[in-house]
């Protein structure tokens, strides 16, 4: 992800490598992507749009051993009157097989790297995101699964992934953690919910359901209550926040130990600089009197 403003050009480094038996010619090239219903899909073929456009890659046709590996440099042009907003592109990697050898059909490969791109100028607009809800619901083979509803409250698209634990369950059980399932992408004032698959064999609950997103750097931690339906789907449950304050943040306890530990040198060292004999300081040739016997 990057943030450019109009008339910027940037250069990336990327890497082709190859697992075929042998060699094979790679086509390297841009198109268009779109974030739609949670998803970042690449466009078919060699569909077009502005981020597209403005990207080029040299070479941009690579012959690729078997088991090697070629780089490329891709490089984004931002036009100097572009709109302000985000633009979404692929980086394919494109293997054709030979018709001949294939009975009169050509295979297609490809392989991408994502390109997100923010167009504007300043600093790169925040990226953050809220929990709202989480709803407990059934597969039709009576799975249990976690929906939980995430908006993308930022200035940027987000890419979420996390984890959810289950705790005081029935005869204080607990469970997980389990993963979220990945591919959510959310983009910009979108809501979207988060899939959390769960072992077949939990009870029914009520449980105490935390759950722990992430984007990039930023990540959020909410609460709430849910029960299993027998089948289909529970009513949503808003969440809450855990509660954690600031200082029980891991960052911020290594902190606070490490300012607790200067302190204590620093007084350690005082006291034993205070330590040494004490004399008293008189001018020469004065010596102290006499006691009187």
């Amino acid at each position: 992800m990057d943030h450019l403003a109009p008339g910027t050009v940037i250069e990336r480094r990327i890497q082709v490598t190859s697992t075929t038996d042998s060699a094979a010619d790679v086509s390297l090239y841009a198109a268009a992507a779109s974030i739609i219903d949670g998803s970042f899909q690449g466009a078919e073929g060699r569909t077009a749009n502005e981020l597209s456009s403005w990207t080029s890659i040299d070479p941009s046709v690579s012959s690729v051993p078997s088991g090697g590996a070629r780089t490329a440099t891709v490089t984004i042009t931002v036009p100097a009157d572009a709109p302000p907003g985000e633009q979404y592109a692929v980086v394919w990697a494109e293997m054709t097989s030979d018709a001949a050898a294939s009975g009169g059909i050509t295979q297609v490969s490809r392989v991408g790297i994502r390109l997100y791109v923010s167009i504007g100028p300043g600093g790169a607009p925040a990226a953050d995101f809220t929990v709202d809800s989480l709803t407990a619901t059934r597969s039709p083979e009576g799975q249990p699964i976690v929906l939980a509803t995430v908006h993308n409250t930022g200035g940027r698209a987000l890419d979420i992934s996390g984890t959810l634990t289950l705790t005081d369950g029935p005869g204080a059980l607990s469970a997980g953690p389990f993963d979220a399932v990945l591919g959510t992408t959310l983009a910009i004032g979108d809501s979207e919910p988060v899939t959390i698959a769960l072992d077949d064999q939990l009870p029914a609950g009520p449980w105490t359901a935390t759950i722990s997103l992430r984007s990039g750097l930023v990540e959020h931690t909410q609460q709430a209550t849910i029960t299993f339906p027998d089948a289909g789907t529970a009513a949503p449950v808003a969440t809450a926040d855990t509660g954690t304050r600031w200082w029980a943040h891991p960052a911020t306890i290594g902190a606070a130990c490490l300012l607790l530990l200067l302190v204590v040198l620093g007084a350690v060292r005082r006291r034993r600089g205070s330590r040494g004999p004490r004399r008293s300081r008189q001018p020469l040739g004065e010596l102290p009197p006499r006691t009187a016997h």
